[in-house]
């Protein structure tokens, strides 16, 4: 039995680090034709991918109460999440979800590696699930794909090359219309592609910006995205132990590699060194080096593996989900006090985000005296201040809205309109008259709370400061 002592030397020498296999020495692009794949993982990921895409395409057109389920509107600072509707008053809530997102990123990649990578990314699942998957049908498999870029211009080449790029164009402008229908809403998306063109002029522009971007990216920048903007391949390096899931190759039953020959006694590992497990690689990387960055653990090398293994009749599993302790001595995954240590932080910060979110308010209300303004001595005696008010309705719903006193005996009067209607899903503004009797002032700065109500039910209390003269201390202050 092989240990992994044996083989260290092979391990030892990590040059191939010190560069990407997409980039050779002169700093040139590498252009990767990785074999189509094929296998039961690979299946699975068609099938979760499917899903997705229908997921991703889909939610855009659900609504509830009229409003998307997901909108992630930055230029109008308004969000909706699974119905919710927060405002930029709810970004503490924005923060703990962003603070819950990424101790789940450590979690599960401490954990899991970079199974998101290889199974939902949306990179990926565009990427290899529909741009490759169309390049395979038009172009043909890796062989026939680099005999055409090298081929002269001629009828075929143009006719492939062109329908393909065509296709891929149009594919990213769907892309880019669902992207917008995230960040606008399904309707103003609708009211752009069904208008006069000079009626939305900027959105048009952002349609064909992000078309541009969508197809740069799946048809030439490809899994450079990966490897060069993705910062979480990099991130591997401090998230990742050695009782972390990867796609890893078994070294110890592995080495040392041996082409097969029929009728001969096989005295090395079982590696055929069949090169395969680099050809299917999207990345262009050799799994057998170890885990880099360039891998996004997407079993295509699992699949062609196996399928060797079987053909030659070895046991499979070579190329498999495993730990760097799985492989080398052949331990089974730990809840190690890491692990331990971030399932209990994210329980913590999912409880308070989930307490956040069922106890938020429906309004948010502001009452500030008025700037640059004193406090007045009406005839009767009293005082009185001037106040500006703000209601945040965050509701799909109008609601009436009146003001009364809970801390002091005093008069709100209101400025213009006598009722107040706290519009939906927007901003109400105003101002009232604040009047307490001038015997009743015992500080210059006194606190009042000031109760809102709808319908006679309480729905917030907000604190605000009432200015005048102390005028118990100070009978002569307005004599």
């Amino acid at each position: 039995m092989n240990t992994p002592e044996d083989y260290k030397d092979i391990y030892r020498d990590e040059s191939f680090r010190d560069t990407i296999s997409t980039i050779d020495e002169k700093g040139k692009r590498v252009w990767i034709f990785p074999h189509k794949p094929k296998g039961p993982l690979y299946n699975a990921r068609t099938w979760v991918s499917i899903i997705c895409l229908l997921l991703l395409f889909g939610l855009p057109f659900v609504k509830i109460n009229d409003n998307p389920l997901l909108l992630l509107n930055i230029l109008e600072r308004k969000f909706i999440i699974f119905g919710l509707i927060f405002w930029p008053q709810d970004f503490f809530l924005f923060g703990l979800t962003m603070l819950t997102f990424v101790v789940f990123i450590v979690l599960f990649t401490s954990v899991f590696g970079r199974l998101w990578c290889g199974w939902t990314c949306p990179q990926t699942i565009f990427l290899e699930m529909v741009f490759r998957k169309i390049e395979y049908l038009i172009e043909g498999d890796a062989n026939k794909q680099k005999a055409l870029a090298k081929a002269p211009w001629n009828t075929d080449k143009l006719i492939k090359k062109s329908s393909k790029h065509a296709i891929f164009f149009i594919l990213s402008f769907l892309i880019a219309n669902t992207f917008l229908a995230y960040i606008i809403g399904i309707d103003q998306l609708e009211k752009i592609a069904t208008e006069p063109l000079d009626a939305h002029i900027g959105g048009f522009i952002a349609i064909i910006i992000f078309s541009g971007v969508f197809y740069g990216v799946f048809a030439h920048f490809r899994e450079q995205v990966c490897l060069v903007v993705c910062p979480y391949g990099r991130l591997q390096g401090v998230l990742l132990d050695k009782n972390s899931i990867v796609v890893g190759y078994d070294y110890v039953r592995g080495e040392p590699r041996k082409k097969i020959r029929k009728d001969e006694e096989r005295r090395a590992g079982d590696c055929i060194d069949c090169h395969q497990c680099v050809n299917v690689c999207p990345t262009g990387i050799d799994i057998r080096n170890g885990t880099q960055l360039e891998c996004v653990n997407c079993t295509a090398c699992i699949d062609v593996c196996n399928n060797i293994m079987d053909k030659v009749g070895l046991k499979k599993g070579l190329i498999r989900y495993a730990s760097e302790d799985g492989i080398a001595k052949g331990k089974p995954l730990k809840f190690t006090p890491r692990i331990a240590g971030y399932t209990a932080l994210l329980s913590i910060l999912l409880i308070g985000l989930s307490f956040g979110i069922a106890f938020r308010s429906d309004t948010e209300t502001t009452i500030l005296r008025t700037p640059g303004m004193l406090y007045q001595k009406q005839p009767d005696g009293s005082i009185s201040n001037l106040y500006n008010f703000k209601i945040v309705n965050k509701t799909t719903k109008s609601f009436p809205i009146t003001f009364k006193l809970k801390s002091n005996t005093g008069v709100i009067t209101m400025i213009g309109h006598s009722e107040i209607e706290a519009s939906k899903e927007s901003i109400t503004e105003g101002e009232f008259f604040i009047k307490l009797e001038a015997d009743l002032i015992e500080n210059r700065k006194t606190k009042l709370k000031i109760g809102v109500y709808s319908e006679n039910q309480l729905i917030e209390t907000v604190n605000t400061n009432f200015m005048g003269p102390v005028f118990k201390s100070n009978k002569k202050a307005f004599e």
